[in-house]
């Protein structure tokens, strides 16, 4: 296996990790439309091989309603439901799965390819074997969230639901993180601290918000409070520490998750804005690349924030939902580009006068 595959290679594999990026991207709005349309756990079973294949004939349709009947999610929220009805909630849990599975193919069969052409080196071979085996862990994580609603609860675990969409993101990252090695080696030593550290709050901010959000997914806490920017009349809510012990507001109290994400957006927004201010004094260190992901990550960060302001006020409509969790995974992508970019950004050093 080569030390030094040749440039050419390193562009090939790049754009097939991004290539599983994308999918990735597509497999979160997949999954935001399973959750938001409540078909979440309309399979009910985990069959990694079997399943990939949906019900093909009258009995087995009727075999998979009268298994999610048995649930009380069924009892709660589709009591009544039609065998036509059940179908189009099955069809996007079935979707998010099938995709998946897919994500796994287009990951695992190229990787096996490169690798016997001697195309991976050495030192990324291990890599690419971790995202492939974190992508797996992630389907048992998918598992593991969705038998948390099948018996007690008419919905997922949020914690579980949490950890599913963090992970997905998480490996996301790490893919375009990877790809972004290869496309754009960093070579400079030299580079501006500063902008990379507000870049790389950013970066952090971003993600933890986006947990925060799945919490207010979770616990449906987008559907109450729905004023801007006081909170039913409150900065903080009354009811913020009602649960005992305290930390458990911020993962099972609906208004105190909604509080917490409201903040965290807000110090998102303002950790942009101060990146964007101070790249603005580094103009002549910056590459046309570098300033234009952090033009992208605060003008993303203000759509972002107009995105969830308008779903909350109007009672977070399907579209709207959507748009702001994809937003949210548009951000971290705007930031990641701007922590590589400015890892290869040069501090401008003054010229030392003339010492004749």
């Amino acid at each position: 296996m080569p030390k030094a595959p040749p440039r050419s290679n390193q562009r090939i594999i790049a754009l097939w990790l991004l290539l599983c990026a994308a999918m990735i991207f597509v497999m979160v709005a997949i999954g935001g439309i399973t959750r938001l349309t409540e078909s979440g756990l309309s399979i009910t079973e985990w069959q990694p091989v079997s399943g990939l294949l949906p019900p093909l004939n009258a009995a087995q349709w009727q075999d998979a309603f009268d298994a999610y009947r048995a649930i009380p999610q069924y009892q709660a929220i589709h009591a009544g439901m039609s065998l036509a009805q059940f179908q189009g909630i099955y069809f996007w849990e079935y979707l998010h799965r099938l995709w998946g599975r897919l994500i796994g193919v287009v990951f695992l069969l190229p990787f096996l390819y490169f690798l016997a052409r001697g195309m991976i080196s050495r030192r990324l071979a291990p890599k690419l074997a971790l995202l492939f085996v974190l992508g797996g862990l992630q389907g048992a994580l998918g598992w593991w969230m969705v038998a948390s609603g099948l018996e007690a609860r008419i919905e997922v675990s949020q914690y579980r639901l949490a950890a599913h969409l963090g992970a997905a993101i998480v490996i996301y990252g790490a893919i375009i993180w990877v790809a972004l090695d290869l496309l754009h080696p960093v070579k400079i030593k030299k580079r501006l601290p500063s902008l990379r550290c507000a870049a790389t709050a950013v970066l952090v901010l971003t993600f933890v918000t986006l947990i925060a959000g799945a919490f207010v997914a979770g616990l449906r806490a987008g559907l109450i409070d729905n004023t801007f920017p006081l909170m039913d009349g409150h900065v903080v809510p009354p009811a913020w520490d009602n649960l005992s012990p305290w930390w458990r507001n911020a993962f099972e109290n609906p208004e105190t998750a909604q509080f917490d994400h409201r903040v965290l957006a807000t110090l998102t927004w303002l950790a942009a804005l101060a990146l964007f201010v101070a790249s603005l004094r580094h103009k002549t260190s910056l590459s046309r690349f570098a300033m234009g992901t952090i033009h992208g990550v605060f003008g993303l960060v203000t759509l972002q924030a107009l995105l969830g302001i308008a779903a909350l006020l109007l009672v977070v409509p399907l579209p709207l939902a959507l748009a702001h969790q994809l937003g949210a995974t548009l951000v971290l992508t705007a930031a990641l580009l701007a922590c590589h970019a400015l890892g290869n950004a040069r501090e401008t050093v003054p010229p030392r006068p003339n010492s004749r």
